[in-house]
């Protein structure tokens, strides 16, 4: 019998951190690796196809939300491979959106309430997705809240069913393993 063939919480300990350690680790590195590229690499300004570059972002995050799924419900260990998954694709989305605004702020500089830089493209995401809304930076132009509009209904989205369909592809893994 080999550790795959072993449910995890029957592993001994050091194994089990290892496992969760090297998932963890993927994960921060995959998530360091898109936040850098969003504030490294050159981005020039949208042109009058504004939406393309946010659809196809999200239809990408769609793509790696799904082949996430199916990853949890094959892997002998689906939480740690859940939690993982989360901790790619929640920044993933995030920055998805910093990326729309920065670049909407660089295109249409009357978008929003001031000037848009990365960090400020970032922070007003993370804004929205916490939703505090400090104020500060305000969507003005009907682009850009029709945008943070999407942010919001793909917040609920990000939280309620990616994150029941990651429980349930845990639940369904741990049903094929049981039966």
């Amino acid at each position: 019998m080999t550790d795959t063939d072993l449910r995890y919480h029957e592993l001994p300990g050091k194994v089990r951190h290892r496992l969760a350690a090297r998932s963890l680790l993927r994960s921060f590195l995959v998530s360091v690796a898109n936040v850098a590229a969003y504030f490294l690499l050159p981005m020039r300004g949208l042109t009058g196809v504004s939406g393309v570059g946010l659809c196809v972002g999200l239809g990408i995050l769609a793509l790696v939300v799904t082949w996430q799924i199916r990853e949890i419900v094959r892997s002998p260990y689906p939480r740690i491979r859940a939690i993982g998954a989360l901790a790619t694709s929640v920044p993933l989305f995030l920055v998805i959106f910093a990326t729309t605004y920065y670049l909407m702020g660089q295109a249409q500089p009357e978008s929003f309430s001031e000037p848009m830089n990365r960090l400020d493209g970032a922070y007003f995401t993370v804004t929205v997705f916490a939703t505090v809304g400090f104020g500060d930076i305000v969507a003005r132009s009907e682009a850009a809240r029709a945008i943070v509009t999407l942010q919001m209904l793909g917040n609920l989205v990000m939280v309620g069913l990616v994150a029941r369909a990651l429980f349930t592809a845990v639940q369904t893994s741990i049903s094929r393993r049981a039966g």
